[in-house]
């Protein structure tokens, strides 16, 4: 789980500045403010992770990735090539880290690593930086144990050499191995300690242990975006087990049927029930359907079809002649419930085509998403929304209110773009759910439209002669 996050001199932004994160997080912002730009950064990061060149610093994506970021130029700030893309951010570990050093005895351990990382345009002497490819100029890694760091390793540049790279510690006598002195290789990708460091040293063998944590930190990084797929009369599913629904929500269905042997409750002391089961009560919950089921078209054949019963009606029919609405945030639960533990969920405006009760009732279901369970544990999911909805904000604040939410599990920026360059702004919500630093028409002038309505509804009745009221 991400504890926070700054982004430098990418896209629309200078500086994020500091984002504190929680189970929940919102970004809020009108269009083009930049707030996608922050989720579209976490996830070339990935992107970046699972490509197999291990030389390549970002991969901005291609055809079938979730964001497609085109050259360095154009992802940095002001596409000014000669600005560095630097980046940190501190998250939880599943389970803590334990050093020992082999040479001295002494150990370590923490629960949280921080992450720093600089990348720019390499320097091969070429006259236009706009043909050259990005380099890491330096990353660092911290241990952290209580807020505290016990251990730092940093990869970075030599000043004399800008080819050559070396390695530092600090809280960490690192001891060469005796013989020749070789040079370390580049790091791997964005993030990670070549081989050669560990042939170099005799006691830097943990730096492939935090290689390794970088890389499940993304791997537990999953995407859905703000336009899922159209339903279908009939869904086709091999029994093989998707890693998610799909950046469209295109797996759904064939996530709830590979899901169907696992168990999911709400809270501590609540009911164990099926994955579809949960999802069925979900949409109950927000008004939708009254019953929801996945069905075998037959025992011979791969098919299977969905049928849902809307409210006020004794028949069921397909999910593709009931609303749109629908099928649109049927793969944000999913997903929601399908994530293994330990997951963080980056969707765009889960509440599209919803009515405002569903979007407030949508609120509720995140609650519950981060409050459930499996295998009598908590599943830990952590989820990074951005969204336009003014009524999914008021439920929570409305619950945070009613001490059904600890105000620490939310965290609320705004992306404010009135100022150059752009802003993001922490909304500040205390205990009664109040939110202390409100912007400026956040959700637009409401009170303007209800006295400009007044006013021209008085001069509309004076023009018909009308009797005021």
């Amino acid at each position: 789980m991400f504890k926070h996050l700054r982004i430098q001199n990418f896209k629309g932004w200078k500086d994020t500045g500091k984002i504190e994160m929680a189970p929940i997080s919102l970004f809020f912002g009108a269009n083009s403010s930049g707030k996608s730009s922050i989720g579209q950064f976490l996830m070339m990061l990935k992107q970046t992770v699972e490509l197999p060149d291990r030389k390549a610093v970002f991969y901005p994506g291609g055809k079938y990735s979730a964001v497609q970021l085109g050259s360095y130029q154009e992802m940095v700030f002001n596409r000014n090539a000669s600005h560095k893309i630097a980046f940190e951010y501190r998250w939880s570990l599943r389970a803590p880290l334990e050093i020992e050093d082999p040479v001295s005895g002494k150990p370590f351990s923490g629960e949280d690593l921080t992450f720093h990382a600089e990348v720019g345009l390499e320097d091969t002497g070429l006259e236009s930086k706009d043909l050259n490819s990005p380099g890491l100029n330096h990353l660092k890694y911290e241990l952290m144990k209580n807020d505290e760091v016990t251990l730092t390793l940093t990869m970075g540049r030599k000043a004399t050499n800008k080819s050559g790279y070396e390695v530092g510690a600090t809280g960490y006598k690192l001891r060469r191995k005796q013989g020749r002195a070789w040079p370390i290789g580049a790091p791997v990708r964005f993030y990670g300690f070549p081989d050669e460091v560990v042939a170099y040293y005799q006691n830097a063998d943990f730096a492939q242990a935090l290689n390794l944590r970088h890389e499940k930190l993304f791997g537990s990084l999953s995407y859905l975006g703000p336009l899922r797929t159209r339903a279908e009369r009939l869904y086709s599913w091999s029994g093989s087990e998707p890693e998610s629904v799909g950046y469209e929500g295109e797996n759904a269905i064939a996530a709830i049927l590979s899901a169907r042997n696992r168990k999911i409750s709400l809270g501590p002391n609540l009911k164990n029930r099926p994955l579809q089961e949960i999802v069925a009560s979900a949409l109950k919950q927000m008004g939708l359907i009254e019953t929801f089921k996945v069905n075998p078209i037959s025992r011979k054949r791969q098919e299977y079809e969905v049928k849902v019963r809307t409210k006020g009606s004794n028949d069921s029919v397909d999910l593709l002649d009931v609303g749109f609405g629908i099928s649109q945030v049927l793969p944000v639960l999913v997903q929601c419930f399908y994530a293994p533990p330990g997951s963080i969920i980056l969707m765009e405006q889960p509440e599209i085509h919803l009515h405002p009760r569903a979007q407030s009732a949508l609120a509720d279901v995140m609650i519950d998403v981060i409050n459930s369970r499996e295998n009598h544990a908590d599943r830990n999911i952590q989820l990074v929304i951005e969204t336009h909805s003014e009524h999914f904000l008021r439920r929570l604040q409305r619950r945070i209110a009613e001490d059904r939410l600890p105000k620490e599990k939310v965290s609320v920026y705004f992306a404010n773009v009135t100022n150059t360059p752009a802003t993001l702004v922490p909304l500040e919500i205390d205990l009664y759910g109040n939110i202390q630093n409100w912007p400026e028409n956040f959700f637009g002038d409401e009170m303007e439209d209800v006295v400009a309505h007044g006013k021209a509804a008085m001069e509309r009745r004076k023009e018909q002669g009308a009797p005021h009221k």
